[in-house]
């Protein structure tokens, strides 16, 4: 749904000014087919203006600056810190990364901030980045929520899960 209303979004807000200026009831209308759009409302512009007070309209390069911005948790600003930067924070924690880590042992938590800890003892620093992108990928294809198809899984000989471990 983000991805069909970011079009007339941005057609109707264009530059950062645009949303720190605009009025909430704008921002709603325009994104009220995604649900939660008071909320998102208030953070997109309450991130929009303290973007401009606090950084000149500079997205911030470090963990703690974003996620004081509204709207930004630490899975989005992994994911800004990596995209953007190349700057690997830390681990992004999506539902696909929390399964598949649970499923190879590498956590035993259910909490995001407590995985993403986890991850980062038992993951060398370089692979932070992709591996998030690697376990979306995996819980996509064939490790999915409703079934796993370990037969066909790459790491079916590796994962403590699988049921066609040799």
């Amino acid at each position: 749904m983000v991805n069909r209303t970011t079009p007339a979004l941005f057609q109707a807000l264009p530059e950062l000014e645009d949303y720190a200026r605009a009025p909430l009831s704008k921002i709603e209308k325009l994104i009220h087919s995604t649900g939660f759009y008071k909320n998102k409302s208030k953070n997109i512009k309450g991130f929009a203006q303290k973007l401009l007070s606090d950084h000149e309209g500079q997205i911030p390069r470090d963990l703690a600056s974003l996620t004081a911005l509204p709207g930004v948790g630490r899975k989005t600003a992994n994911v800004v810190l990596q995209e953007l930067y190349n700057i690997p924070s830390g681990v992004v924690v999506d539902t696909h990364v929390a399964r598949i880590s649970g499923l190879f042992q590498l956590t035993r938590s259910k909490n995001p901030v407590i995985i993403e800890r986890d991850l980062m003892e038992v993951l060398p620093k370089k692979y932070w980045i992709d591996w998030s992108l690697y376990m979306i990928f995996l819980g996509r294809s064939t490790c999915t929520a409703k079934k796993r198809f370990c037969s066909d899984c790459n790491l079916k000989d590796i994962c403590p899960a699988s049921e066609h471990r040799t």
